[in-house]
């Protein structure tokens, strides 16, 4: 079924943007921003949810490289707080529409691992641009962000729903200060397959031309946490001779 077949496009680029958590585990991609300054030198990185991240520079260079579950968990679990009970979204089922995207999200420990700029969390999971759930009524401004000219696209040879996306007094970044979109018109792609905000352009405005650019290059391959450890293991090669020095 085309993402755009239903009668209110909206909506489905909207629950689209809600469905990331329940798309992929892991995502291999290359990432570059686009500033005011010019355009930053791509970054290669692999992701495997919850936690677990690894970049590198083109050259192959390791930048940072995580499992996630290095730091200890304690304070979070006695602090009696409501996050410490919450689990991962993939444990918890939400509510999908009649195209299979999310129409309903319920609350789960959302956030995916972020390197330097924090909309990397925003970028993989764009829930930012819908909220996690529609709006009780269709009416003007009542969504975060109001959108425009929705057309299915190809990007990077995958398939791919864009729209010009504006944002609304009740526009609510995942991270506090630092928005996936301008103050203005953002033109906005997103990944049918995975609900990855695959590139967003600022439109107009003192920022216009900036943004990001993400090419998928794999989704859900195995991969093993020595991918994500920077150093090798502190084990012994029993296969090769060692001396036994005797005073």
């Amino acid at each position: 079924m085309s993402a755009t077949s239903s009668s209110n496009p909206a909506s489905i680029f909207r629950s689209l943007c809600r469905s990331s958590p329940w798309r992929w585990d892991t995502v291999r991609f290359s990432v570059s921003w686009s500033t005011r300054d010019g355009e930053s030198d791509p970054l290669r990185a692999w992701v495997r949810r919850p936690a677990a991240l690894r970049v590198e520079t083109a050259d192959g260079v390791v930048l940072h490289s995580s499992t996630g579950n290095e730091q200890s968990r304690d304070a979070l679990y006695v602090s009696a707080s409501k996050k410490s009970w919450l689990v991962a979204p993939r444990l918890v089922s939400p509510v999908y529409n009649d195209v299979g995207y999310v129409h309903r999200r319920p609350q789960a420990a959302y956030g995916d691992p972020a390197f330097g700029d924090p909309r990397w969390t925003a970028m993989l999971d764009p829930v930012e641009l819908a909220g996690a759930a529609p709006v009780p009524f269709e009416t003007p401004f009542a969504n975060r962000v109001e959108l425009e000219d929705i057309a299915e696209e190809t990007y990077e040879g995958r398939a791919a729903l864009a729209a010009t996306v504006t944002p609304n007094v009740s526009y609510q970044p995942f991270t506090p200060g630092r928005p996936l979109i301008g103050t203005g018109n953002t033109r906005v792609v997103v990944d049918i397959a995975t609900a990855i905000c695959v590139s967003t352009t600022a439109l107009d405005g003192e920022l216009a031309g900036c943004g990001h650019r993400l090419a998928i290059s794999g989704v859900d391959e195995y991969m093993v946490d020595d991918l994500f450890i920077d150093a090798p293991p502190t084990l012994t090669d029993v296969r090769e001779h060692m001396p036994w020095q005797v005073s």
